[in-house]
């Protein structure tokens, strides 16, 4: 059985990471041909996003049917391959489940959507008021959360697009169906689940307008989101002590995350928050260009590490995933430090207590496509955004510059797997265009490079299972007024792990407290010649140090 706080979770965008067939889209053999590379990179569970049937207006998160395989990835068999494969290389797999809402062309909602009562009430069907929604509340994709149904004279409330209406999870009904759900996919062999917005199901008792937001203090971490969670893992994962669960919080606290996670609690294994990527939105605003907010950003560490530990949570740990640009244009130096500051990030977060995940491509330094015209790009998010900038009248060539920084299309195009054409992903012509970056930064390239970002992964993965105080030390943030350097030490019985890491490219000064300097060894470094430890250690552009002593 694996512990999950030495585990390396490696989350797979399934459309984008290997086309077995030629059709331009990835699938599941596309993944099961990959399997002897991950192994390689030692990692221990592999997070599918959905592949359920869907419409795709969400890129799968609005799903018509939780038990079935879209077409387009493959087939329940090509699936069942991947777990046995998946399994055979020590490597278990944790799918992504929807339960905030279903897609509206899921069984459900159409019989809903016919009148039969049973159905209407697993959704949140509300009357209006004066003639207009039931609240004022804003959905997450823009324009209100409500939908008029002019049948019913009724309104569907739905968080996310028209077409994701939201589960009522206060009929038992509904929570009955979930809990099948988890089951079946238990019995096929899954050891983890991803549980997507999970901390929006629990709605209010009494919908009202919200007079100073946009309604999402009401259902955030809902008044029964606890009992909710607890009931859900009583009747299903909770059975099997080798499943693993995470939550994605949305806009969540501390303390709520402390409650999701703590083991006493039997809610879920880890949870996601969100808070240290928007430290480059100017005044909130995502579609907006600024440099980070370096001190925000270890501000944001520091409540969440140590807080965390203070109430026995855990958190996962990450940088990347499909919704984010990619880590190296964002917080890096992906241009003249491409190497430097992929390993740096990297440090950063494997060092942390909280158990790290790897988005795709991260791990060989994959970088945003810069895509130059608004037809390259996908995502509808950013096109929306591309005509809401343009009426706003800022010029064409400024919002592609903030698309360039801001899109998820970042993070969604295809695998770089060698310098072939289509970067080795498909044969066929790929869904979206391949990065510009694909002829130098590719994993083929980075597999015959001892010193490549890949071989610098490779080895945190393997030291969290080594090394105790990785998975299990204590954390305390170090050198809170540093301009350039994020540092925090691990504490565990006699040892300590000290993690310095400069993130400018320009040198720097860091001075070490005076008990702190002792015979001490590099565990891991991105510059092959790194300073020993000392009262004074001058750090290079990027450079990254982690010092292990016992004493």
């Amino acid at each position: 059985m694996k512990n999950f706080k030495q585990s390396v979770v490696y989350q797979i965008y399934p459309k984008s990471f290997n086309d077995s067939n030629g059709d331009g889209l990835g699938d599941l053999i596309g993944v099961v041909e990959k399997l002897d590379y991950l192994k390689e990179l030692g990692v221990d569970y592999i997070w599918l996003t959905p592949f359920y049937i869907s419409p795709q207006k969400d890129n799968g998160y609005d799903v018509a049917d939780y038990y079935n395989i879209d077409p387009r990835f493959g087939t329940m068999e090509d699936f069942e391959l991947l777990v046995e494969q998946a399994q055979a290389r020590g490597i278990e797999i944790m799918l992504d489940m929807v339960f905030n809402h279903t897609s509206t062309e899921h069984q459900w909602f159409k019989k809903a959507m016919s009148g039969d009562e049973t159905y209407k009430n697993f959704y949140i069907f509300k009357d209006g008021k004066e003639g207009q929604a039931p609240t004022n509340w804003i959905s997450k994709f823009g324009g209100s959360a409500w939908q008029y149904v002019e049948e019913f004279d009724q309104y569907y409330l739905h968080l996310f697009d028209v077409t994701q209406g939201d589960l009522n999870w206060e009929n038992e009904a509904v929570r009955q169906e979930i809990y099948k759900v988890v089951n079946f996919w238990l019995e096929k062999g899954v050891k983890g689940f991803r549980l997507d917005v999970i901390n929006l199901i629990s709605k209010p008792e009494v919908f009202e307008d919200d007079t100073i937001g946009d309604g999402r203090r009401f259902y955030t971490d809902g008044p029964k989101i606890h009992e909710y969670l607890k009931e859900l893992n009583e009747n299903s994962f909770g059975k099997h002590p080798d499943v693993i669960t995470v939550g994605e919080m949305s806009s969540t606290s501390v303390d709520n995350c402390i409650r999701y996670s703590n083991p006493e609690e039997k809610e879920l294994s880890m949870v996601f928050n969100f808070h240290h990527l928007k430290v480059d939105y100017k005044d909130g605003d995502k579609w907006t260009l600024m440099d980070f907010d370096f001190a925000m950003l270890k501000d944001i560490f520091k409540e969440w590490q140590e807080g965390m530990q203070a109430g026995n949570g855990w958190s996962a740990v990450f940088w990347c995933n499909h919704d984010q640009p990619r880590a190296i244009s964002r917080f890096g130096d992906d241009v003249n430090y491409h190497k430097e500051s992929a390993k740096m990030l990297a440090s950063t977060i494997h060092l942390m207590r909280g158990t790290p995940y790897i988005y795709q491509g991260e791990e060989f330094g994959m970088k945003n496509p810069y895509f130059t015209t608004i037809e390259q790009y996908r995502d509808v998010e950013a096109i929306n955004y591309f005509n809401i900038l343009k009426e706003q009248g800022i010029e064409e060539e400024e919002i592609l510059e903030i698309l360039r920084a801001k899109s998820r299309d970042n993070s969604r195009t295809p695998v770089q797997w060698d310098a072939t054409e289509n970067a080795g992903f498909t044969s066929g012509t790929p869904w979206i265009p391949v990065g510009a970056s694909y002829e130098e930064v590719n994993a083929e390239a980075a597999l015959k490079d001892q010193d490549s970002v890949f071989y610098h992964y490779k080895k945190l993965i393997a030291l969290r299972k080594e090394y105790d105080i990785i998975s299990d030390g204590n954390i305390e943030m170090m050198l809170m007024d540093h301009p350039q350097v994020l540092a925090y030490m691990r504490t565990l019985d006699n040892q300590k792990l000290i993690v310095l890491n400069n993130y400018y490219g320009k040198e720097t000064e860091v001075e070490m407290p005076v008990e702190l300097v002792s015979d001490a060894k590099i565990l891991i470094s991105n510059y092959k010649d790194s300073q020993q430890l000392a009262e004074k250690i001058t750090l290079r552009p990027y450079e990254s140090i982690a010092y292990y002593i016992e004493n």
